[in-house]
């Protein structure tokens, strides 16, 4: 009984003494080293769109008497650079010349080591964030003479003088600060998929089908 089209097409992905294979394995290579060639370019365009605008909120920030602010962005964002070029970096053990389907599984494993490191650092660097949002703006001001933290404080105590003021605020602004921060915690990692979906979400859906129709070919 004479093969049908789809078991000579899966005894060519699966043999490499047939003539389909060769042409068949080189096809899903390309598209996987595209694939990966796709995410490595997306992700130094990323990485410098970060550290451009790390730049720029320490220029910007300062300039506008938000320093700490400026300082607190720009290291943040330096940090989660340097840490995703090490990741990156780590791409180059995975060996182009293994079979596509190999190499395409080691870079899924790869990826979503990666994904899953990224995911747990954003419920650090989002809190962060936040946090140097509130000490910029607390102490804002071209000189120590005009920090709008202690101006509030200063105010407020003239508007109420029988009651401990500097005691409220410093109640009042820790919880509120604390209960923010645990809430940026919380949804960092969820934060991070909504940006990871936004700025990668082609690719991985691209990896997630041929990753699919390379395994219902070995199946």
């Amino acid at each position: 009984m004479a093969r049908s089209i789809e078991t000579i097409w899966k005894e060519g992905f699966l043999k490499s003494d047939t003539l389909v294979a060769p042409k068949l394995n080189n096809l899903y290579n390309q598209k996987s080293i595209h694939l990966i060639d796709q995410f490595k370019r997306r992700s130094r365009i990323n990485m410098n769109a970060l550290m451009i605008s790390s730049t720029l909120f320490l220029i910007i920030f300062t300039i506008m008497g938000l320093p700490l602010m400026g300082v607190g962005y720009f290291l943040i964002l330096t940090g989660i650079v340097i840490f995703n070029k090490k990741l990156i970096n780590g791409l180059t053990w995975i060996d182009k010349g293994e079979n596509s389907y190999e190499y395409l599984i080691a870079f899924d494993e790869w990826l979503k080591q990666a994904v899953r490191v990224n995911r747990k650092m954003a419920m650090f660097y989002y809190p962060l964030f936040f946090l140097s949002l509130i000490l910029g703006l607390w102490y804002a001001g071209f000189n120590a003479r005009e920090i709008i933290g202690e101006d509030l404080v200063d105010q407020w105590a003239l508007n109420n003088p029988d009651l401990d003021i500097v005691l409220i605020i410093n109640i009042v602004t820790s919880f509120i600060m604390i209960m923010i921060t645990i809430l940026f915690a919380y949804f960092g990692g969820r934060i991070y998929d909504w940006d990871k979906s936004i700025s990668y979400g082609s690719l991985f859906n691209k990896l997630e089908e041929i990753v699919s129709d390379m395994e219902e070919l070995r199946s």
